[in-house]
């Protein structure tokens, strides 16, 4: 499980092509240290598996399904990325419950500055727009944000400078896609009530 809090900018070095997957080399000298194989990092929100670890730099591989679901298929070698390795036991939780499955991807669709945080549109693929709500949680290429404006196609986000900083969505423009995952509790609820609803 992972909250959402971003331990580092790292870079992607590499990109092979495979038959129905990518194989993806990384840098990240935070989330690398102590790393060893079968362990999880997620990587702009995607929580991916170590395959290999040397030095400040780890390969994961990417099956077709992720790579469809994901934004994860846009990235080149140079590509700046979201890293956050697992919450520990006796961590602080600092955002929200983040899973690293991706919901769907939105889109930057466009940014508005002002003098101490910046206000980001962000559109909303309709079968997600239940579960985005005012002041709820929102997990966008990795990060916990708080939605700002709840809209049927779009959501906002405001950005505080260490944000904007230390993570890609201060790099990120209109047109850009993200890797969205709603608040994992909504989707609980609503089958359970659902459930209800039968049984009754």
């Amino acid at each position: 499980m992972f909250t959402g809090i971003v331990e580092e900018l790292g870079e992607v070095t590499a990109v092979e092509t495979l038959d129905d997957a990518s194989r993806f080399r990384l840098r990240g000298p935070v989330v690398t240290q102590g790393a060893k194989h079968g362990d999880s990092i997620a990587v702009n929100g995607v929580c991916l598996t170590v395959v290999e670890h040397e030095g400040d730099e780890f390969t994961a591989d990417v099956m077709a399904e992720t790579l469809k679901r994901s934004s994860l298929g846009a990235l080149t070698v140079g590509s700046r990325v979201n890293l956050e390795r697992p919450m520990v036991a006796d961590g602080r939780f600092g955002g929200h419950i983040v899973q690293g499955h991706v919901d769907g991807t939105g889109t930057i669709v466009g940014r508005t500055p002002s003098e101490n945080w910046e206000i980001v549109r962000i559109s909303l693929p309709a079968e997600l727009a239940r579960y985005v709500v005012e002041k709820g949680s929102i997990t966008v290429d990795g990060v916990s944000l708080t939605v700002v404006e709840a809209g049927a196609d779009h959501f906002t986000v405001s950005l505080i400078p260490t944000t904007l900083a230390l993570t890609t969505l201060g790099h990120k423009q209109p047109g850009d896609p993200v890797n969205l995952e709603v608040d994992v509790i909504a989707k609980y609820v609503e089958r359970l009530l659902g459930t209800r609803e039968v049984t009754r």
